[in-house]
C-alpha cells in the first residue's frame, strides 16, 4: 500500500472540506431539527458527498468535456448557490424542517453539495486519479476518499453536543455567523471563477 500517497489524499481533502469549519453552518441549517433526523441529515449530506467525489474521480474529466464545461464555471456555479444559502441564514428565512423532503434537501444542498464535494474537492479529486500509476494507487486513492468522509461524519455526528450547549439562542445567533461566512466563502469561490477563466481566455 502507498502510505505516502494515501497521507496526500487524506491530508489534502481534510484541509479542503474543513470539518471543524463545517460544523458552524451544519448547526445553522439541523440545529433545531430532532437529535435523529439532524444524524440522518449528516449521514445522507456525507454520502452524497461521497458519491459525488466518486463519479468525478471515475469520470468527471470525460463528463466536463461531454457538456464543454470548464472547472471555473463549475467553481462559479457552487458560488452562486453559497450565496442563495447564505442570504436565507442572514435573513433568517430557513425552511422549517418539519418534513422529511426539507431535511434531505438540506443534507444534499448545500452540505452535500458544494460545501462537502466542492470544487476544490472534486478537482483536487482528479488531480490524483490523474497522477495514479496502476489498480494499486486507485485503491489507495479510494480509501483516502473514504477516510476523509468518515472523519466528516464522525464530527458531523456528535456536533450534537454543541446544539445542547448553545441551545435556541445560541443557534441563532451561529445561524447569522455562519451565514456571514457562507457569503464570504461564495464571493471567493466567484472571483476565483472570474481569475481562473481570465488566465483561461488570455493564454
Amino acid at each position: 500500500m502507498n502510505l505516502k500517497l494515501f497521507g496526500e489524499v487524506f491530508v489534502t481533502l481534510l484541509v479542503i472540506v474543513d470539518p471543524p469549519g463545517m460544523v458552524p453552518v451544519f448547526l445553522a441549517l439541523t440545529g433545531t431539527m430532532p437529535t435523529r433526523q439532524r444524524t440522518r441529515a449528516g449521514t445522507q449530506a456525507v454520502g452524497l458527498a461521497l458519491g459525488v467525489i466518486v463519479v468525478f474521480a471515475v469520470a468527471g474529466q470525460t463528463l466536463l468535456d461531454y457538456l464543454h464545461v470548464e472547472l471555473p464555471a463549475l467553481q462559479g456555479a457552487g458560488g452562486l448557490l453559497l450565496v442563495l444559502v447564505a442570504l436565507q441564514l442572514l435573513t433568517g428565512k430557513t425552511d422549517e424542517p418539519s418534513e422529511q423532503g426539507s431535511t434531505t434537501n438540506v443534507a444534499l444542498v448545500p452540505i452535500g453539495t458544494p460545501l462537502l464535494a466542492g470544487p476544490g474537492a472534486i478537482v483536487a479529486t482528479m488531480l490524483f486519479v490523474r497522477r495514479a500509476e496502476g489498480a494499486p494507487d486507485y485503491v489507495v486513492i479510494g480509501l483516502g476518499i473514504l477516510a476523509v468522509m468518515i472523519t466528516v461524519w464522525l464530527v458531523l455526528r456528535f456536533s450534537g453536543v454543541i446544539v445542547r450547549l448553545l441551545r435556541p439562542g445560541g443557534i441563532e445567533v451561529l445561524t447569522r455567523i455562519a451565514g456571514l461566512l457562507l457569503a464570504a466563502i461564495a464571493v471567493q469561490l466567484m472571483a476565483d471563477a472570474v481569475a481562473a477563466f481570465v488566465r483561461l481566455y488570455s493564454a
